[in-house]
């Protein structure tokens, strides 16, 4: 059911066969190209296996175990086994696991970081920063389970004390996408976890050794078997049965709008939980009392990071017109110095695309914006690689060009002018999706009206970075359903029990 999963079958390969830069990992077992079920490491009965490749040089890093529906039963019959010792487990025990893999993914941090910029190609500097944010969850997470408080209710009914507690909603599933490989898992698997759940997880084909090594990392750390489950093989027969089951009582999922409508159409035949982040096409306000220089850099980091492939990337860059001149001559110029190339590549700013599906789109979407009268500014130097784009900065883009109504996965940054606040909210806001929005401004009665009027689940005002384990990350409209995060992203995964006692 995921869109963005299509793979190759192939052969198991010679070991000769193996990624140069394989050579650097330091811990060689956690390059994992088997399924993780039931506390085993098991293959598809067929041993078919499909290829993990370096988008940036389109060499093959693993070949990985390619399950389906039946593996993934296997998956749920495991997680449903352990489900009652797991959830009646004293949180401080779950907490000690969960505090145990946190520790020994920082461990692994050099490690993990070279398997995802192997296989997913954002810089290294990138995949070090989304281990350690990766982390962050086990360790929030792990704090969280000790607090799933029982609430008290005053009493209405002569003679009764009343109560109500959280408890684990079953066997979470949690589909994961192939731009933040190890940061989506374990934002999702620790609070499951934490609350008393246990786990099937299907990672993105693309990008499954991330998961893959998080499993191997999660058995050292003494969860039990079928606790935690890694399914990873054909996206769309292991995602049905996912939603099929009535044992998986929640499903996690980050990914496409339209996928996430797929998937909440078939959970709704079970009446599943359903947590989704989904699309997102994030606006970024510049008003003319900004300072250029800061908005430049918010701009640059906004729009940037992971080569553009983020949900929350700034997709509509609105500059109010008087610094629109200003502003489009510093943003091209700070655009033209990226450094563009592999991710192991020293000062890499600029990785490849994930496939060339993602290329042939933001071409697309360039030439669209050009045919509708759009400056291109920057962009004109020949492309790195098949996989790569070179950043480029389209200006004076209309509203109706497709940049501007779909969601932007590459390192365009689209930049067109407004006159007024209430011109820009109103553009701001006609798009179906609600992620995240950007502002920058220094009125601060301006800030808190846009933050108000911002049709939006989440709003950054003056800076970029704004998500971490504390927080509820989420969207409003079709940009999703449910929080991640804080103690919203745990209780997710619960349900509340009422208790009535008669005490006379």
């Amino acid at each position: 059911m995921n869109a963005m999963t299509q793979t190759t079958a192939a052969a198991i390969p010679s070991k000769a066969e193996t990624h140069p830069a394989l050579s650097r990992l330091r811990d060689a077992r956690l390059l994992r190209e088997m399924a993780y079920i039931d506390g085993r490491w098991t293959g598809a009965v067929s041993d078919v296996r499909f290829e993990v490749r370096d988008p940036a040089s389109g060499l093959v890093v693993a070949r990985v175990a390619r399950l389906g529906a039946d593996e993934a039963t296997q998956a749920i019959d495991a997680a449903a086994l352990a489900l009652p010792a797991w959830k009646t487990l004293l949180p401080q025990e779950r907490a000690a696991r969960l505090r145990a893999w946190h520790d020994l993914i920082l461990e692994a941090r050099q490690d993990l970081a070279l398997l995802m910029t192997l296989e997913q190609g954002k810089p290294l500097s990138e995949s070090l920063g989304e281990i350690s944010y990766a982390a962050s969850f086990v360790e929030w997470y792990a704090e969280e389970a000790k607090r799933l408080n029982v609430e008290s209710v005053t009493s209405h009914l002569p003679g009764a004390e009343m109560l109500v507690r959280r408890e684990a909603l079953g066997v979470a599933a949690l589909l994961t996408p192939w731009n933040f490989p190890s940061a989506m898992l374990t934002r999702k698997a620790a609070a499951a976890l934490a609350a008393g759940c246990t786990v099937v997880a299907h990672p993105s084909s693309y990008t499954p050794l991330s998961a893959l090594a998080l499993a191997e990392l999660s058995e050292r750390a003494g969860l039990p078997a079928g606790v935690f489950n890694i399914v990873p093989g054909q996206a769309e027969p292991i995602a049905n049965r996912f939603c099929d089951d009535e044992r998986v009582r929640v499903v996690s999922f980050t990914g496409s709008t339209e996928i996430g409508r797929r998937i909440a159409a078939r959970c709704a035949l079970t009446m599943k939980r359903l947590v989704m982040e989904l699309g997102g096409h994030a606006p970024l306000l510049i008003f003319d009392d900004a300072d250029l220089d800061k908005a430049v850099e918010i701009a640059m980091a906004a729009k940037f990071a992971t080569s553009g492939q983020d949900c929350l990337a700034a997709n509509r860059i609105y500059v109010q017109r008087s610094i629109y001149p200003a502003f489009c001559e510093a943003f091209g110029e700070r655009i033209a110095g990226l450094k563009v190339g592999a991710g192991l590549e020293a000062d890499t700013e600029i990785g490849p695309l994930m496939h060339a599906n993602a290329v042939s789109k933001a071409q697309a979407q360039i030439d669209d914006a050009v045919r509708q009268g759009a400056r291109q500014i920057t962009g004109d130097a020949a492309p790195a690689g098949p996989n790569f784009v070179t950043p480029t900065l389209p200006a004076d883009v209309p509203d109706s060009a497709l940049i501007m109504r779909e969601e932007t996965f590459a390192p365009i940054a689209a930049v067109t002018p407004f006159d007024t606040e209430d011109e820009v909210v109103r553009r701001a806001n006609a798009t179906e999706y609600g992620l995240v929005a950007y502002v920058v401004t220094e009125n601060g009665a301006r800030a808190l009206r846009l933050a108000r009027s911002l049709e939006y689940g989440m709003v950054a005002v003056n800076r970029v970075k704004i998500t971490g384990a504390p927080i509820p990350f989420g969207g409003t409209k079709q940009s999703g359903l449910g929080r991640e995060g804080s103690r919203h992203g745990l209780e997710a995964f619960t349900d509340l029990k009422y208790i009535c006692l008669d005490i006379n």
